[in-house]
């Protein structure tokens, strides 16, 4: 009954996005410089005459063109406001019932030679925005991201999805490579998800997804780029944000964080800090059914796994500006975080025979304790050579992770008759460093007409030290395990260069880039008394074009057709090239690959866009595509990264917003996508296909005296992807929120109401053998977050972008 309820509710989306137009007049017109040039983001807001109420807001688009919608009959007034400031406010604006259309024409707005009076507006973010090149996720305006982690946030923008082993996809597609303010996280898998997963919500700002990204970003990720923005308060004067959020679910946890900023002539000092502690649970039941060739039954597996985990991390961020003149700035910022995870596994493992009698029993008890530091440092530099003439910048990284793990396996073993027999212990120690040092320039040049040429050189080194020391205790007795023990050590250069070219016309906006890298890699396993030294160098260089075009069908901007075109390329993880093999349990052990080829990737894309509404078409396809595969050989089960031979993603996808009334915002993301795999496997030939549907839906409800709530919910079909099928799966999630004063909030989410998110699935192109399995965690968390913001409070300057854009979300520890 809940499920139907939820695709109830996500289906009122679709009708009320489609049909929910409201009536009333429209105010529009164009927004100009002093150069008679448009002004693009500036925010207009409508007012009413008589009590200043803010009656709703736009952003002006890149031509300078604006428009409101439902314009009730009364007297308004229309506010401009750039940075925080107003610079322009209209007329009386006299709406009655017999005009449709209110065309104010062309607003100019003059070069301002002193500070504005500030004016305060109570008004709240858009929550998407759609940009040439990217879709926008604004973090502040969904409730229901209080006191949630980075990672929450992740699985709720639109067309991204985190599976349950932390990888991240969008719209279908894995090979994501996520930044943090254009900044590599140089992280990927188990230690992403748990660096996200430290990193409260309320220090984020915005997420930029981009499918297809231009070619100042590295060519690296096929499925496109996740730029995670945190919150920079570079305000003028000293401003403090405190966050405090405690959660409860099965089990406590909390997130907080604070920042601060202080601005003053030519120096700017910013930072902020973040506490976590995660402690949460799951139910993993896993099942293995054998047969011969024939197909008769021969045998069966079940395990029953209790998994507990628990950890706290800290990160933080300090950073200084100078700007000696105007044109000119230079920075320092300092980066770290450090995490201690650890976790408590009992499972219970039944083997019987072919007429379901016990053949055995393990009982395992595997306690691991980790810890992951990381430390880095940016040096940046920015100059302009005119004002709105040609900039150059330049950015000198360097960064250092290191982990650590203590694996303590005991396993418990009983015969037939469930008597005790004897115990298995085996002992692992893994440490690991990266060094990464990275160095990058670019340079813009504008020309007149419209015209943008910008470019740039790269040059990334990584270096990686992996050692795994494992033991084998029988009988009391412990001896070295040569078979599991290993060292590994790993080198990378990859040296790029691109050129990428703007140009807008009069509806046409083109942009145009080449990029070209070159890789260079060696690895080398050190040997041991049963081993020899292994070692593998490969280097290849590809070039890297993409298109993006944009026309608009009407003058205002409001429908507009998107074209873009790239070819990416996928490089494998640093620690998948390890060819030595690691235990999750005595039944599972992952394997590396040595021979895993870099992999290559097309895709295009065509988009609609109709004021809040857009729709797409894309199509990609990969050539040996990376994804987990599962080989198993005497009930020992293998999984390994694997080249898939080639795969092929079509997808169709729509994002709406609309608001039917003053009180209530409607967000509705529903996406249709067929992904068909092929290669020879171990088994044979791989071949799977299969269409899945995800449903995303918010709902907002602006209520009286400072209360908001919000509703939202989303729901996956089944999805055949390589050799796994991951089943359906749903949830709902609410929040409200109270703002106590204009630099207090308080705000209580729900995250999965019913509790629905439930991961189970099958596995495919196994030998003689059907296999599944169901996780079901610790989804529903009630959490309750207390927002303040102290200091000054006057206007923001821009973002600045610094960081090395670099070969992101390949390291494993």
């Amino acid at each position: 009954m809940k499920k139907y309820l939820m695709m109830l509710f996500l289906a009122w989306y679709g009708t009320a996005l489609s049909f929910g137009q409201v009536t009333g007049a429209k105010i529009k017109g164009m927004l100009l410089d002093h150069q008679g040039v448009g002004i693009d983001g500036a925010t207009m807001s409508v007012k009413k005459q008589s009590d200043s109420s803010l009656v709703k807001m736009e952003f002006s688009e890149a031509n300078g063109s604006f428009i409101f919608n439902g314009i009730a009959p009364g007297v308004y007034l229309l506010d401009v406001n750039l940075m925080g400031q107003r610079v322009y406010q209209s007329v009386s604006l006299n709406i009655t019932a017999g005009l449709p259309v209110l065309d104010l024409g062309t607003i100019r707005i003059q070069e301002q030679q002193q500070s504005l009076k500030e004016v305060s507006i109570v008004s709240k973010k858009a929550l998407i925005e759609h940009q040439i090149d990217r879709t926008v996720l604004n973090v502040d305006a969904l409730i229901s991201n209080a006191g949630t982690t980075a990672m929450d946030v992740l699985e709720k923008s639109p067309g991204v999805r985190v599976d349950q082993n932390g990888l991240v996809s969008l719209k279908g597609q894995q090979g994501v490579t996520i930044f943090i303010d254009d900044k590599p996280t140089y992280l990927s898998g188990a230690d992403l998800e748990g660096y996200l997963r430290s990193l409260p919500a309320t220090t984020l700002d915005k997420i930029e997804i981009m499918s297809n990204p231009p070619a100042k970003y590295d060519a690296a990720g096929k499925g496109g780029v996740i730029n995670i923005k945190t919150k920079k308060q570079k305000l003028k004067g000293f401003n403090l944000g405190i966050n405090a959020s405690a959660g409860q679910g099965i089990y406590t946890t909390t997130n907080n964080s604070i920042d601060f900023n202080y601005k003053n002539n030519k120096i700017n000092v910013f930072g902020n800090a973040g506490y976590s502690f995660r402690n949460g649970a799951s139910d993993l039941h896993i099942y293995r059914n054998y047969r011969d060739e024939v197909g008769n039954h021969t045998g069966s597996f079940d395990q029953q796994t209790f998994l507990r985990r628990k950890g706290w991390g800290i990160n933080g961020l300090l950073g200084a500006d100078y700007s000696p003149s105007e044109l000119t700035s230079w920075g320092v910022v300092f980066t770290g975080f450090l995490r201690k995870p650890n976790s408590n596994n009992l499972s219970e493992n039944v083997i019987n025979d072919a007429a379901g009698k016990l053949e055995s029993l393990v009982k395992a008890r595997n306690l691991e304790n980790g810890s992951s530091d990381n430390f880095g440092t940016n040096l940046n530099y920015r100059h302009l050579f005119k004002k709105d003439g040609p900039d150059i910048s330049a950015d000198l990284d360097y960064l250092r992770y290191g982990s650590g793990n203590k694996q303590d396996y005991v396993n418990d073993i009983y015969n037939s008759d469930r008597q005790f027999d004897h115990v298995e212990g085996l002992n692992g120690n893994l440490n690991g460093n990266i060094n990464i040092l990275s160095a990058k320039v670019d340079y813009t040049h504008p020309f007149s007409g419209k015209l943008k040429l910008a470019g740039g050189l790269k040059n990334s080194f990584t270096e990686t030290d992996n050692v795994a020391d494992y033991s084998n205790t029988m009988g009391g007795v412990t001896t070295p395990d040569y078979d599991k023990s290993n060292q590994f050590k790993y080198k990378e250069r990859i040296s790029a260069a691109y050129v990428n070219l703007n140009k807008d016309f009069d509806r046409w906006s083109v942009q145009a880039g080449l990029r070209l890298e070159n890789t260079d890699s060696r690895g080398r396993q050190l040997g041991n008394i049963m081993k020899s030294d292994s070692s593998f160098k490969r280097n290849y260089t590809g070039l890297f074009p993409t298109l993006f075009v944009r026309y608009q069908l009407d003058t205002s901007g409001n429908q507009q057709l998107k074209f873009n075109y790239g070819r990416r390329v996928e490089r494998p993880y640093y620690q998948d090239l390890n060819p030595f093999i690691s235990p999750l349990d005595k039944f599972t052990y992952y394997v590396g690959n040595p021979y895993l080829l870099p992999s290559f990737s097309q895709k295009v894309e065509v988009t609609y866009v109709w004021k809040k509404l857009s729709t797409s078409v894309s199509y990609s396809s990969a050539k040996d595509e990376f994804n987990e595969t599962i080989e198993i050989k005497d009930g020992i089960y293998y999984s390994r990264p694997g080249n898939i031979g080639s795969s092929k993603v079509l997808s169709w996808n729509i994002d709406a917003g609309v608001d039917p009334f003053s009180w209530l915002n409607l967000q509705f993301y529903g996406e249709l996508t067929r992904i068909h795999s092929k290669s020879d496997f171990y088994s044979g030939l791989l071949d799977n296909k299969g269409v899945f549907t995800y449903l995303q839906g918010i709902a907002q409800f602006k209520l009286k005296h400072g209360w908001n709530a919000q509703l939202d919910g989303n729901y996956q079909s089944k999805v055949t992807n390589a050799q796994f099928v991951v089943g359906e799966q749903w949830r709902m999630n609410m929040g409200l929120s109270k703002t106590l004063s204009p630099k207090t909030t308080l705000k209580l989410s729900v995250s999965d109401i019913f509790r629905t998110q439930v991961t189970r699935g099958t596995i495919n192109n196994l030998n003689l053998t059907d296999a599944g399995w169901v996780n079901r965690g610790d989804s529903r968390r009630a959490v309750l977050t207390l927002s303040m913001r102290l200091g000054q409070m006057k206007a923001n300057r821009p973002d600045k972008r610094s960081g090395a854009d670099s070969e992101a979300d390949r390291v494993k520890q």
